[in-house]
């Protein structure tokens, strides 16, 4: 497992805010010297250096969150000799606990950017094609009508359809 890249990954899949590219010439972990300890303790060391510091104090704590499960998804209580930790602290001193922990953490602080996110997720895929500037008026408005229909998927799906860019895309031309 990897708190980092399933951090890195919540940031970038679920929240539409992927963190900055790391500094030129900062090493891997790995070709620092020898680390030891537990995964967070190779981590901690790893964020000691203030260049790593600022983009992992926020990728690392949505990952630690994941630390009882496995590469596969299986729920375990120990990481080889070490008891998993699943504590992470972000930012401004909010703390998660676990799976459950982040979900009520996204939900209650990151809802806005996640229904974004899922929303131009969504009309990308429905509409074959990325998004342009002149989509982000319906995505405002399949937001605004999720959020009156309390964040329901049917409505979502439905205020896609119902959506301009759905209505008026091109299908390839007949002969």
């Amino acid at each position: 497992t990897s708190p980092v890249k399933r951090g890195k990954w919540i940031l970038e899949t679920l929240l539409d805010m992927p963190p900055p590219m790391p500094p030129p010439g900062v090493p891997e972990l790995a070709e620092r010297g020898r680390v030891t300890g537990s995964l967070r303790q190779r981590l901690e060391q790893h964020r000691a250096d203030p260049a790593c510091a600022n983009c992992h104090e926020l990728m690392d704590p949505l990952g630690f969150a994941l630390e009882h499960f496995d590469a596969v998804g299986r729920y375990r209580t120990r990481d080889g000799d070490y008891p998993v930790d699943a504590l992470g602290e972000l930012p401004g001193g909010k703390r998660v606990d676990g799976a459950r922990e982040l979900q009520q953490l996204l939900v209650k602080e990151y809802r806005d950017p996640f229904v974004r996110c899922l929303t131009e997720k969504m009309l990308t895929y429905a509409l074959g094609r990325g998004l342009e500037y002149y989509d982000q008026c319906a995505v405002d408005k399949i937001v605004a009508e999720l959020e009156r229909n309390d964040f329901r998927f049917g409505s979502l799906l439905l205020n896609i359809i119902l959506s301009d860019p759905f209505q008026k895309k091109g299908g390839p031309e007949s002969p």
